[in-house]
């Protein structure tokens, strides 16, 4: 169980994160949604201990999160930004294992996670050797979601990590995306705009504005069971060109 206790960050004079509690059980997938700047990032970020809160505390089970055992909580999170965010002067193989191999795990171990990576992630190790500027933009996030996942943690973070990604890659990332969570049964928090790709992919959904939870439930909440006006407006704003035209029609 990953909890977030009376959270508050002021990160500028325009922009506080308000006092929020959200808890994420293990083994499910949440997703952070709303507009830019709403937050969303920001809570990703304070779950990971990258800030630190005004107020407020991270527990990960009976664990807090502080300054001491920042960096050893890390090492059970794996954390997956925008286009994948690899060493551009490392290669696949490089950045996959740079944890690994910076903890001294044994190089037979990281071989064998890097071929079970590769096979899970549906990525050919023909590419170890490749350099991330060599790669598409599909291949990129899979390699960062490798080097996230190599030390098997137990909590995934995401944020935004299809958005860079043209129509075709990202709904096909999508699907591969979807099973492999349901194949890992890792705890996934994730951070997106789209409203779609969050119905895609959560058991649980956050909607955030200006700092603030406005709604968090199933789809079926939000759609029948507003709790804010604002909900409906931004599902409505969701909606693509092709199905307003299909209205109009």
């Amino acid at each position: 169980m990953i909890r977030l206790e009376n959270f508050t960050k002021t990160l500028s004079p325009r922009f506080a994160l308000a006092p929020l509690s959200l808890d994420f059980e293990n083994g499910t997938t949440s997703v952070l949604i709303g507009p830019s700047g709403c937050g969303k990032s920001t809570v990703l970020r304070l779950i990971a201990g990258l800030i630190a809160p005004d107020s407020g505390r991270v527990k990960f089970g009976e664990e807090t999160l502080q300054p001491e055992n920042a960096q050893a909580l890390r090492l059970r999170m794996g954390y997956v930004i925008q286009e994948g965010g690899l060493f551009p002067h490392l290669s696949v193989e490089a950045n996959v294992a740079l944890a690994a191999r910076f903890l001294k795990r044994p190089e037979t171990e990281i071989r064998k996670r890097l071929d079970e990576l590769c096979e899970l992630v549906a990525l050919s190790p023909a590419l170890f050797k490749r350099f991330p500027r060599e790669l598409s933009g599909g291949q990129r996030q899979r390699v960062a979601l490798m080097r996230a996942l190599m030390l098997d943690p137990a909590l995934l973070l995401l944020d935004e990590p299809l958005g860079a990604l043209d129509p075709i890659t990202r709904h096909a990332l999508q699907k591969d995306l979807k099973n492999i969570f349901a194949r890992l049964g890792k705890t996934v928090i994730m951070v997106t705009h789209d409203m779609g790709e969050a119905a895609h992919f959560a058991g649980q959904l956050i909607l955030m504005r200006d700092g603030r939870i406005v709604q968090r439930g199933t789809l079926d909440d939000l759609l029948k069971r507003p709790a804010d006006p604002y909900v409906t407006e931004f599902i409505s704003a969701q909606r693509s060109p092709l199905e307003r035209l299909g209205s109009a029609a």
